[in-house]
């Protein structure tokens, strides 16, 4: 039970009248646990297209044009496994964060019977989401996308085509943190590439006759491909090459500074136990925070492990939360009825009765 601020109280309920619950159909019967969750909207669909495809191509370029063709085989080799590796468990991040329910809140529980079951007493309010119908807990809030109330909602990110919320926040963290990753080691490479095959092998497509002729180099030699077995640079050729890097280059460049971004904000969010929601709207509500480092391991699954980095292993299960925590204690009953706001008085009674935090 939360104690609640009572500049909010304007739009409490108290009575199971006023939440309408006959307009609210009865929740469907639970799935089993383990199904699963994922959100039907065309943006969000086509952002985790784009990433997969963005992911691959950056595949592609570090595999087949500078891995593979080198000779240094130990390079290629150590580059290739790291890099192979941080995209494997970046899209593994993608997928749990796409496919796990974040912590969605029972739809349409605001029935007639389970409102009178929790028996209110004086002093005691819940919350209804009009929206979908739900008795918010403390802390949730409607996702329009969704179409649900998520607890612990942070943002709705269309790039993994779900909410980020309190099931799936670790998932979402890590998927920022291996992209962030994989894009410097990209960018890493690709400097390396350019400065050695700038210096070797594509310095001879830039000659002119005078500096052929001085190097003894013939025009039939210059127009010949590049023959893969007697270079380190490229299978391609190098203006094919040099383009093939430098949307690499910028894809890496872009990436690395979006989601370093993003990973800095939600380790902030995760230690100041503060989502971001609740950081836009800065609701001075009294409620207990978790300690930083508690809030982390509850965030990453228990005491420091690497299964803290493995998208397979789950976060901490939250308590499934109870009747009782959907009642919320007021301070006052005297403050709801003197806080009203007299420009509120001329609404109709639907927009009166029921509050989306």
């Amino acid at each position: 039970m939360m104690l609640i601020p009572t500049h909010h109280f304007r739009d409490i309920e108290r009575k199971p009248e006023y939440l309408q619950p006959e307009k609210c159909v009865p929740p469907p019967y639970p799935g089993p646990v383990g199904t699963m969750w994922f959100i039907r909207d065309g943006c969000g669909i086509a952002c985790a297209i784009v990433t997969w495809f963005l992911v691959l191509y950056a595949e592609f370029v570090v595999l087949f044009v500078m891995l593979i063709p080198s000779r240094d085989y130990v390079y290629s080799i150590i580059n290739g496994i790291v890099f192979n590796l941080l995209a494997f468990l970046a899209l593994a991040s993608h997928c749990r964060a796409m496919l796990t329910d974040p912590g969605a809140v029972p739809k349409g529980n605001a029935t007639k019977e389970f409102i009178e079951s929790l028996q209110l007493k004086p002093g005691q309010v819940v919350y209804k989401c009009p929206k979908c119908c739900s008795i918010k807990p403390d802390r949730a809030h409607h996702c329009s996308v969704c179409k649900r109330c998520i607890r612990k909602m942070d943002h709705h990110c269309p790039w993994v085509n779900n909410c980020v919320g309190e099931n799936n926040q670790k998932y979402f963290v890590l998927f920022t943190m291996y992209i962030a990753l994989i894009s410097l080691h990209a960018l890493i490479m690709v400097g390396f590439h350019f400065l050695h095959c700038f210096e070797e092998d594509w310095t001879t497509y830039g000659l002119n006759r005078e500096e052929m002729a001085e190097a003894g180099i013939s025009l039939h030699e210059k127009m010949q491909p590049l023959n893969v077995s007697s270079t380190e640079c490229s299978s391609f050729s190098p203006p094919t090459t040099v383009i093939l890097l430098i949307l690499l280059c910028f894809e890496g460049l872009l990436f690395l500074i979006f989601t370093s971004v993003m990973f800095g904000t939600q380790v902030h969010s995760i230690c100041t136990d503060e989502t971001g929601i609740e950081r836009l709207k800065r609701k001075n509500q009294p409620r207990e925070r978790t300690g930083s480092w508690q809030s982390v391991k509850e965030t990453f699954g228990g005491d420091f492990s690497l299964n803290w980095f493995n998208p397979f292993s789950r976060p901490c299960q939250p308590e499934i939360p109870s009747d009782k925590d959907m009642v919320r204690q007021v301070t006052s009953l005297s403050d709801t009825e003197t806080t009203e706001d007299p420009s509120e008085e001329t609404k109709d009674e639907d927009s009166v009765e029921v509050t989306d935090e």
